[in-house]
């Protein structure tokens, strides 16, 4: 069964940056759906940004030209560089790879 596990969360005040990554535990080469996700306290997941295996990426309209969703392969590792945090972009990310969910890592932006 394949397990996700995120890194780079933490704390960053706003117009900060993060890169988050994601390590899968085996090869996701031929994954089909390979995006990132976030809940906010008192709200419910919402989608930020997924590759596809044919390689079209899509960003929710909150995440474009700030975020940047990007994989390595050689490392099965996919990341989100988070540029120019805003408060509301505080959540817990999760990374999801086809039908398995990483266990979610928090990202707080003070203002």
């Amino acid at each position: 069964q394949l397990q996700l596990v995120e890194s780079g969360g933490g704390l960053v005040q706003a117009g900060g940056s993060l890169r988050l990554s994601c390590a899968a535990s085996r090869n996701i080469f031929n994954a089909n759906f390979i995006g990132w996700y976030r809940q906010a306290p008192g709200e419910q997941r919402e989608f930020v940004a997924y590759v596809g295996r044919n390689g079209i990426i899509t960003y929710a309209d909150s995440a474009k030209g700030r975020f940047t969703i990007s994989r390595d392969n050689a490392k099965n590792t996919v990341y989100l560089q988070m540029n120019s945090l805003k408060p509301e972009d505080t959540a817990v990310y999760y990374c999801n790879v086809d039908a398995a969910w990483g266990q979610g890592i928090l990202v707080t932006v003070s203002s």
